[in-house]
């Protein structure tokens, strides 16, 4: 045996490891999930691309002190798993609507509340919908950029439908915050 390969395996041995392959890196730790949402480093990033969804990863890596191709894996990573998507949201700020109103809806005992935020969710002019505890089951956000687009949904999509007993509609007058506007098909 080489001397190289012997210094190796006194190495493995004093740690109290178990050589697979002289030269290999031991497999006896057990390795982090890199794509796990709960990984410091990955928060850091998520962060990072929430500001900026177009951030190169060579200032992601350089702010973070890290690699580029590392940014670049766990991005990659955490992408596959489905833990994040980059996309793009407008300001909520900016975007000036007709129409903002925000329906609380009984649902009827013929029907769930998965039942009809599923029939609800597939329209354009829905943009948030939350299964609720107490009075209501459901709170659904509209939006339109028509003025008389309250008056259609609630006539086309809301009132004599069989799946809903009972609403209360508040319209929007003016809004200060709203981050989650337009992030449809989020889970």
């Amino acid at each position: 045996m080489a001397a190289d390969q012997k210094s190796d395996t006194s190495l493995v041995a004093a740690r109290g490891e178990r050589p697979s392959r002289i030269g290999a890196p031991s497999q006896s730790a057990q390795s982090p999930d890199l794509t796990s949402p709960s990984d410091h480093l990955n928060q850091q990033i998520v962060r990072m691309l929430e500001e900026d969804g177009r951030r190169p990863f060579n200032e992601i890596a350089a702010a973070l002190n890290v690699s580029e191709g590392t940014i670049r894996n766990r991005v990659h990573g955490m992408r596959q798993a489905g833990q994040i998507r980059i996309v793009a949201i407008a300001d909520p700020g900016a975007v000036k609507y007709k129409t903002d109103a925000i329906i609380c809806i009984k649902v009827s005992p013929t029907a769930t509340p998965a039942q009809v935020a599923e029939r609800l969710g597939r329209l354009d002019e829905v943009v948030y919908i939350l299964w609720v505890s107490g009075r209501f089951d459901l709170l659904v956000e509209i939006v339109s950029d028509d003025p008389d687009g309250l008056t259609q949904f609630l006539q086309n999509h809301i009132h004599n439908q069989s799946d809903i007993a009972e609403t209360e509609t508040m319209t929007g007058l003016q809004n200060f915050k709203n981050q989650f506007l337009l992030k449809q098909n989020w889970r």
